[in-house]
């Protein structure tokens, strides 16, 4: 049997596996951190839906749970940010991820710290862009990817960015089994990175009637859209999306300004504090203020159904591979299973290149 290789994921972040989990708001909660952290994988608690005073003791719950090395996810434009940065380096955390994330100096203080830095791209050129601010690898999604997502699927844009970068390469965007690691191991990349997968496992936090919306969505039900703040955005359809295809623009202000007031009360910002987050949101992008707002205060939606549990009030962010899962296993479960099956994937892979040609 061939075992799965050691990658840079395993070197730099101290996990059994070349798997990390990534940091879906509301979602990686502590528990889902240390199940997948005790099972082998890398997961990264997201800290972006949390006040800046919740972002310690939710370090040291997990801590409390696993005695494995994990990372943390956060917005340099969300309410605390500056707060963040300190709790990250006052508990040494393994490694922080990010999408809009810390600029040159920041990224630099956290390598000077040890701490190792991982934005997650979905262009060329912006991994280009985060190497040259110094991140230590870049996560690459696909259009196949939940939530925001851009329109090049993963297996034309690896490939662009293994092309375009020197540093370590994680593969994300359509992966959910030990058959995708083993292609993306074959493609150059140094393992792979899920979202949806770890969201349906036992260890997520979401309540069992979402939970079972996404067992029975089929890949028909799962489309992107950029009604909810001009961007694309890839979700599971509900009544509350088909609301949002036909909300015209007072519509969108509405809902605005109705999810600012409510991530105001999570968050505990100020106004000024939720206008600044939309104007660092739509920098340097064609975003109105009203879809950067929308932006900025999203994961109010994503909490209705995630957290709530009222898959049909808010949005089911997901991937493309939703779609064909259609189990609940526990972390320890899916880890194992995926190992097993990127083996044999790579053993029947070696047993083709030694099979002599005709």
């Amino acid at each position: 049997m061939t075992h799965l290789p050691q990658t840079a994921i395993q070197t730099m972040l101290g996990c059994r596996y070349p798997i990390i989990q990534t940091a879906m708001g509301w979602v990686a909660t502590p528990e889902l951190v240390a199940g997948t952290c005790n099972a082998g994988a890398f997961g990264f608690l997201a800290a972006g839906v949390m006040k800046a005073d919740e972002v310690g003791p939710a370090i040291d719950k997990v801590r409390s749970m696993t005695d494995k090395p994990f990372g943390v996810n956060f917005h340099m434009f969300q309410p605390g940010a500056a707060q963040i940065v300190e709790t990250l380096i006052a508990k040494k955390v393994a490694a922080v991820s990010f999408g809009r994330g810390p600029d040159k100096k920041a990224i630099a203080r956290f390598k000077d710290e040890g701490i190792r830095c991982i934005p997650t791209v979905g262009a060329v050129k912006h991994a280009k862009k985060m190497v040259e601010l110094g991140v230590d690898m870049v996560v690459v999604q696909g259009g196949e990817g939940g939530g925001h997502t851009g329109s090049v699927s993963s297996t034309i844009l690896l490939p662009q960015v293994l092309d375009a970068v020197k540093v370590p390469v994680v593969a994300a965007g359509g992966f959910g089994d030990g058959r995708g690691l083993a292609a993306a191991l074959a493609y150059g990349a140094q393992g792979i990175a899920m979202g949806t997968r770890f969201l349906m496992t036992k260890e997520s936090p979401v309540p069992p009637q979402t939970k079972e919306r996404y067992v029975k969505a089929t890949v028909d039900d799962i489309f992107v859209t950029s009604k909810l703040d001009g961007l694309p955005q890839r979700m599971i359809r509900n009544a509350f999306t088909a609301k949002l295809e036909k909300a015209g623009t007072l519509s969108m202000w509405t809902n605005a300004l109705a999810s600012a007031w409510k991530m105001k009360q999570l968050t505990g910002a100020s106004i000024g504090d939720m206008l600044n987050a939309a104007r660092q949101m739509g920098h340097g992008s064609d975003l109105s203020f009203a879809q950067s707002l929308m932006g900025a205060t999203a994961p109010v939606f994503i909490q209705r159904a995630t957290v709530e549990g009222k898959p049909d009030e808010g949005v089911m962010a997901t991937g493309q591979v939703a779609g064909r899962l259609t189990d609940l296993p526990s972390c320890e479960e899916l880890i194992q299973r995926i190992v097993r099956e990127a083996e044999a994937s790579l053993d029947a892979l070696i047993k083709l290149l030694e099979t002599p040609a005709n």
